[in-house]
């Protein structure tokens, strides 16, 4: 987490003295983001049937995104954004039971504020949805499947262009993807680039 403030500090800094046109947040763009994921598991049905995780791990993510901004107003941006992730070594176990996801992919609207010309505080909100390999073995040999854990998720951060074309983000999102009484909490700590057609 520290490492990520500090290279979005670094970006920013070093962005300062370059000129930007004022319209940087102002139509199509697509980038790339990686960051930390930590995501507590409780007791999920699954295609398998019950399996009591009630744990957590940290992980590695890394992913691409797309989106579209528009400026409504001098100072306000509203859009829409997609994105789709992985990450490294995020099985979630807990003795003889694993939910292990696969990729994840969420759509979300973004409303931001123009601080100045470069730089956007933003919060967004959407839908979540992760694909994930579950295991469980018993007395009569393992199980195995797959499953959809899908849900809301929010968040916010800051954005900063550093040219006419490139930007620079560090982002927080918090996602919900459990069921009825089930829990799989989510949070994600996120950098990212993003180039603008």
């Amino acid at each position: 987490m520290r490492k990520l403030i500090a290279a979005a500090v670094v970006l920013a800094a070093a962005a300062t003295a370059l000129p930007v046109s004022a319209q940087v947040f102002d139509g199509p763009y697509a980038g790339a983001q990686v960051g930390w994921n930590h995501d507590k598991i409780g007791r999920p049905d699954t295609d398998i049937g019950s399996i009591d995780i009630r744990n957590s791990e940290d992980s590695f993510t890394g992913g691409a995104f797309v989106g579209y901004n528009h400026k409504v107003a001098p100072r306000v941006v509203l859009g829409v954004e997609g994105g789709f992730e992985i990450a490294a070594d995020d099985d979630v176990r807990r003795g003889f039971a694993v939910v292990d996801p696969d990729y994840t992919f969420d759509v979300s609207a973004r409303a931001g504020y123009l601080v100045d010309e470069r730089s956007l505080i933003y919060v967004r909100g959407g839908y979540e949805n992760s694909r994930a390999s579950v295991r469980m073995t018993g007395p009569d040999g393992t199980l195995r499947g797959h499953d959809n854990f899908d849900g809301w998720s929010v968040g916010g951060g800051v954005e900063r262009a550093l040219t006419d074309r490139i930007s620079a983000r560090i982002e927080y999102r918090y996602s919900d993807l459990g069921g009825s009484g089930e829990t799989f909490d989510r949070h994600k700590a996120l950098l990212g680039v993003a180039y603008h057609f």
